[in-house]
């Protein structure tokens, strides 16, 4: 079984090059690829030198952007996705591959200490509360970038990626609302060795909650429509108890929030139709893929004795 590493880098000349030492003084073998967002130093050239195979883009797309060629140029079975800022320890990569016989998808969980900053924790905490309720699984770490996940599985959601900065937060709820398992390894993060992190708490703060919105009503509508329609009706109901006790009638307003909760309960039955039929239309990935995922560690047992 092969394992391919994708690297997505903007701007990290200065770190790049050892980041991927490290990685192929570890894992020899391992397929290593950069992909460098149209970086204004020359983080292709220090990439390349040091081993990897770079691929460029022709101008600045984005995070998700580089995540999604360097999948699809990939030949490995499983891919490993970390970060090029040196914050991801490669010795950890054995950890998250060592559960990959049981699990689709494994996540390397941060530490408070491993996080950018106070209030970056604060809202990755609240994403991940919420990314629970949607998924009805206990979300610990919704933006890790550090994750090892089944390549066959990963291709197949590949085209729900954004560009920006968020297909983590994608990748893990598209897991988790398909039916698939994932299990959360905790790590020691370091911090950025050079530079500045790209990523803006307000402006991606935003991003990744309309993704979140966006995946759960592409996976399980009801779980979006059925708390709004159910708000809408006990506000209809509570202004009318308001309005009946101080005027004796049923107003146009309670009148209108009560038919407005039935429809937006009504477009979420729709919507989970058409979620259902979409499901039995699109293949699931392989059972073989499971099976290799078993035999790429008992190769590795094998190995080792």
């Amino acid at each position: 079984m092969k394992v391919s590493i994708i690297i997505p880098a903007f701007n990290e000349a200065e770190s790049i090059g050892d980041v991927v030492k490290d990685i192929k003084a570890t894992y020899p073998d391992f397929e290593i690829i950069v992909v460098n967002d149209a970086s204004s130093d020359n983080t292709a050239g220090v990439a390349k030198k040091a081993g990897a195979t770079v691929l460029s883009h022709p101008y600045n797309i984005g995070n998700g952007a580089s995540i999604k060629t360097g999948m699809r140029m990939a030949t490995g079975d499983f891919f490993v996705t970390m970060d090029g800022d040196g914050q991801h320890r490669p010795e950890d990569i054995g950890k998250l591959l060592a559960e990959m016989d049981t699990y689709d998808m494994v996540v390397g969980q941060r530490t408070f200490s491993g996080q950018a900053s106070f209030g970056r924790y604060l809202g990755n905490l609240f994403y991940n509360r919420f990314a629970s309720y949607v998924a009805n699984f206990k979300v610990r770490d919704l933006t890790s970038g550090f994750r090892a996940v089944n390549a066959a599985m990963a291709k197949r959601f590949l085209y729900l990626f954004p560009n920006t900065y968020s297909y983590p937060t994608t990748l893990t709820l598209s897991v988790l609302r398909s039916g698939r398992s994932v299990k959360y390894i905790p790590i020691s993060s370091n911090q950025r060795r050079k530079g500045k992190s790209g990523i803006h708490l307000f402006k991606d703060g935003v991003r990744f909650f309309m993704i979140i919105i966006k995946i759960c009503t592409l996976f399980s509508p009801l779980r979006i429509f059925l708390p709004v329609s159910g708000s809408l009706f006990l506000l209809g109901i509570f202004h009318y108890m308001i309005t009946y006790l101080t005027s004796g009638r049923f107003t146009n307003m309670s009148a209108l929030l009560l038919v407005t909760s039935v429809v937006v309960f009504m477009m979420g039955l729709v919507s989970e139709q058409i979620c259902q039929m979409r499901f039995e239309r699109t293949g699931d990935f392989r059972v073989e893929d499971r099976i290799k995922n078993k035999q790429f560690h008992e190769k590795g047992r094998t190995s080792t004795h």
